[in-house]
């Protein structure tokens, strides 16, 4: 295994992984704050860092059928939330590609 790269956000007010504290997200990147996840409350976000992707699965959601890949901390692997791959409902497209995040796994931090 090769050295473990964390990318750094910048800006006044970032989300980090609760367990270790590296950087995940930027508020600048949230899309809605009307999700909910397994967790509790989720915030769907254009973009997420530091995270690595795990296999793709049919799930359904409140949504309706979406496959989607759980989101994990690259630096501790604990689970963040999941990346929306495809939609087959036309109005979720939208979501293709967006990160949901767990407002329970996340730190707020310059807040």
């Amino acid at each position: 295994m090769g050295r473990l790269f964390i990318e750094t956000l910048s800006g006044a007010r970032i989300f980090k992984c609760k367990f270790c504290k590296v950087d995940s997200a930027s508020h600048e990147d949230i899309v809605s704050k009307d999700f909910n996840g397994r967790f509790g409350r989720a915030y769907l976000f254009r973009n997420a860092v530091n995270i690595t992707l795990g296999p793709t699965q049919e799930r359904m959601l409140v949504s309706g059928l979406h496959e989607v890949n759980d989101i994990y901390c690259s630096s501790c692997q604990q689970i963040l939330g999941w990346r929306y791959e495809k939609a087959y409902d036309e109005s979720q497209k939208y979501k293709e590609g967006m990160f949901i995040l767990e407002k329970e796994r996340m730190l707020k931090d310059g807040w």
